[in-house]
């Protein structure tokens, strides 16, 4: 069964959702983001994906406050990114209580840092974060596009013990036009032990089966799920 995650994303402590990662196009969800993954919990799901928009833009943890309600008030397997550009930042995340970090774009500009980071804290404890548009590599909460293409960009770490990547496909993310899934049996065919998780553009209860049939080992999901478009009973 491919891993199911559900996604909160967070600005000024609330839970939104944002349109091809365009902090105009935000939409709030809830002013309370713990009441959110309480009711994931209450689902049946285990996992949550966490991400500090706040701390995407301001280049360093805003939310940890707020990741910590949310591992303290439930038994979610929480990984947390958005904002992480220094080992302080892991440490903070991690005394909060996330289980893992995803981190993108310090891979992009210091590489050698995040070796680092993979050697000290663990591969099982690192998530590549790999936003993707127009086949290149993007960071800074995706305002800036690098002139890296994926699939080499994700070798170099590869080749470095680095086993699970966040991949997401930024003209997807928010639309609700379903994943690009074609990109991930891509990335799959070249590197099938991989841990992948498809994010962005999932617009339906199908969308996850589709991603499931393509071998596809894991889902990010938020916006289809607080539109009402996942049908939980038949995932769980």
């Amino acid at each position: 069964m491919i891993e199911l995650i559900p996604a909160i994303d967070i600005i000024q402590g609330q839970c939104v959702r944002l349109t091809k990662g365009d902090y105009s196009q935000t939409k709030v969800y809830s002013t309370n983001p713990v009441d959110v993954a309480r009711e994931f919990e209450r689902l049946g799901f285990k996992r949550l994906h966490v991400v500090d928009l706040d701390g995407a833009k301001s280049r360093h943890i805003v939310n940890e406050e707020v990741l910590r309600s949310i591992t303290t008030n439930t038994n979610l397997v929480v990984d947390f990114g958005g904002g992480i550009k220094t080992q302080e930042d892991i440490e903070k995340a991690f005394d909060a209580g996330a289980s893992m970090v995803t981190v993108g774009s310090i891979a992009v500009t210091e590489p050698e840092l995040f070796y680092e980071w993979l050697d000290k804290y663990g591969a099982h404890r690192m998530i590549l974060g790999a936003d993707v548009r127009n086949g290149k590599i993007s960071i800074n909460g995706w305002k800036d596009d690098s002139e890296m293409d994926l699939l080499p960009f994700l070798k170099g770490f590869i080749d470095k013990g680095v086993r699970n990547v966040l991949c997401t496909e930024i003209s997807k993310d928010g639309t609700l036009q379903g994943p690009a899934i074609e990109l991930y049996k891509e990335v799959m065919a070249a590197y099938p032990d991989l841990h992948l998780i498809a994010s962005g553009g999932v617009s339906s209860t199908e969308d996850i089966f589709e991603l499931e049939r393509a071998g596809i080992p894991a889902v990010v999901f938020g916006k289809a799920f607080y539109e009402g478009k996942i049908d939980t009973g038949k995932l769980l």
